[in-house]
């Protein structure tokens, strides 16, 4: 059941791991190094993030090798500063650690790395890979527990990874081989590092494209609790082929002035920006 209480609590939870996003991608700079990350996206993907490992995911920070587990792949790594606050906030390691983000010697380095981090499904860094490599692990889980499996498999994406060939070749054979345990979410923002994606390489029509390859597509706000529960739950009620939701999201969602702005895409912020950044998502706490 999702309440209002509990839209609130993830709401709430949502702003922290924005301020948390924030903070971590300032403290990458050193007094050798300049700062580097990610903002636009993390920020555009937070709500979406802490829907899942609040609300969705079948998973144990105590215990994350559980075997009954649902499996989280990150494809476009590159948004690890979500990622890594998340999880931090779930309680797989300290919020404290943050702060080492792509620090020397840290865990956190900026594409996920699973050798560092050993419970995280996938090392990601090269786009388009990340869908390859679910449907991998939605195939073996399909062959280990036939169609009555209960284990999911989702894959975050970008919109802009889907300029990757191989992404449309792990779609193909997805929709073949009906993994109806398979749940894609593609962050659509409209935006990649060098523009918009429609100006770059246009997409549309997505989800079209999608249905062709023989997948089930769910269009929804990225922003909307209500609609993203109505989303997942749909996509668990569909049993004869694998599953797309097209979330569209607003990056750098809650800083005003990074939103919509492509140019935040791998842009981090100073401490001025920061600053100012943290004081508009402290001023707008939904509780």
């Amino acid at each position: 059941m999702l309440t209002e209480h509990k839209i609130k609590e993830l709401e709430q939870k949502a702003n922290d791991i924005r301020c948390s996003i924030i903070e971590s991608l300032v403290a990458t700079k050193t007094d050798k190094y300049s700062a580097s990350g990610h903002t636009g996206g993390p920020l555009g993907m937070a709500d979406i993030f802490t829907f899942w490992f609040f609300h969705v995911l079948k998973h144990d920070p105590k215990n994350p090798d559980w075997p009954d587990r649902d499996r989280v792949v990150l494809s476009n790594g590159h948004i690890c500063p979500v990622y890594y606050a998340t999880m931090a906030h779930a309680g797989y390691f300290p919020v404290e650690e943050l702060k080492t983000l792509r620090h020397f010697g840290s865990r956190l380095q900026g594409h996920p790395h699973r050798e560092y981090m050993p419970w995280l499904e996938t090392s990601s860094g090269p786009l388009g890979s990340g869908l390859s490599q679910s449907v991998g692990m939605a195939l073996a889980e399909k062959i280990d527990h036939g169609m009555s499996t209960d284990k999911y498999i989702y894959c975050f994406m970008s919109d802009g990874e889907l300029d990757e060939g191989n992404s449309w070749e792990g779609i193909m054979l997805a929709g073949k081989y009906r993994l109806r345990n398979l749940i894609a979410i593609i962050d659509r923002n409209n935006i990649q590092i060098e523009g918009f994606t429609e100006n770059i390489m246009p997409l549309e029509p997505l989800a079209d494209k999608w249905r062709a390859f023989n997948w089930h597509v769910i269009e929804v706000s990225g922003h909307d609790f209500q609609a993203l529960n109505e989303a997942v739950n749909e996509a668990k009620g569909v049993f004869e082929k694998p599953t797309v939701i097209i979330a569209h999201t607003i990056p750098g969602k809650g800083v005003s002035f990074m939103e919509r702005d492509y140019k935040w895409h791998g842009k981090p912020p100073s401490k001025e920006e920061a600053e100012k950044a943290l004081a508009e998502l402290k001023a707008h706490r939904p509780i």
